[in-house]
């Protein structure tokens, strides 16, 4: 079958690649600009920027079709996605598959703008976004598979503007699947009631009555790492301050999944945009006031 988009259903394409939630892009995009300003030392190359913010959206929504595939006999039953367009028949598998395949292919040419190492490290978030969508169904980890999938894009960024990539690299892409851990956990408390009759596997489910313990638990291991990185490449008091603010921002989350509540706990992940948003800050600004420095 061709692949074509018929115009009576690119509201439903639109919706399939959650192009209309852009919170999944931005959870993805805050983490890839943290190591973008700390490779570049808060002067990142133009083209780089720009091709790496276009490909964290597209494999997003790639990532978001393939979900929605895999999960198509699934979704059905579960009261939050019954009327996605896969599960409510809007969109066929096999379109799904095209749009996806159109998606990975239009970041392919995107990256071969870049090095050949960057070039080389894509194929591994190709991979991780294609598997990820079944790990639900394998194991109760499926969000530090996600973690990994929404990380990928830190070492392939200082690939890029470093041409290689140093071990400070690896220490933001592991801060980066912990945090991937803390607020799909509390996305997956939404529906856990709906995972457990269906047989779907997550750290929600896992964790049982001490989701919130683990939960904060990964929250100090993330706060660690934050600090830990800055000692590295010697930030300074603003990134500090950032990451105080940060901090205020998790206690926050864990006031509002206390009752288990799922308006709540999607709140608590929905919430966590700014706390990426003000780390970011903290880097952005830090690197700034340097440069007036010297």
């Amino acid at each position: 079958m061709t692949f074509q988009l018929k115009k009576e259903n690119i509201k439903a394409y639109w919706i399939l690649t959650r192009m209309h939630k852009p919170i999944g892009s931005l959870l993805l995009l805050w983490p890839m600009y943290w190591a973008l300003w700390i490779a570049s030392e808060g002067q990142p190359d133009g083209l780089v920027f720009i091709v790496f913010t276009l490909g964290v959206v597209l494999m997003r929504s790639a990532g978001c079709v393939i979900n929605d595939y895999a999960d198509r006999q699934v979704d059905p039953h579960v009261s939050r996605t019954k009327d996605r367009p896969i599960a409510s028949g809007q969109v066929k598998p096999s379109e799904a598959l095209q749009l996806f395949f159109v998606l990975i292919t239009v970041s392919a040419m995107l990256v071969l703008l870049m090095n050949t190492l960057t070039i080389w490290l894509s194929w591994g978030a190709v991979l991780l976004a294609s598997l990820y969508p079944y790990m639900k169904r394998h194991t109760h980890l499926p969000q530090v598979f996600l973690g990994m999938a929404f990380g990928w894009a830190v070492p392939m960024v200082f690939a890029a503007q470093l041409g290689n990539v140093p071990i400070i690299a690896w220490l933001v892409f592991i801060a980066t699947v912990i945090w991937a851990v803390i607020y799909d956990t509390m996305y997956a408390m939404v529906d856990r009631e709906d995972d457990l009759k269906i047989g779907v596997k997550s750290t929600a489910v896992l964790f049982g009555e001490l989701d919130k313990v683990f939960i904060g638990l990964f929250q100090l291991l993330f706060f660690a790492a934050l600090i830990l990185i800055g000692q590295k490449v010697e930030l300074g008091m603003v990134y500090y301050i950032a990451v105080f603010i940060a901090f205020l921002f998790a206690l926050y989350h864990q006031f509002l999944i206390k009752d288990r509540e799922p308006s709540k706990c999607m709140a608590a992940f929905l919430n966590n945009n700014w706390l990426g948003l003000v780390v970011f800050i903290g880097i952005a600004a830090d690197y700034a006031a340097k440069s007036l420095v010297h």
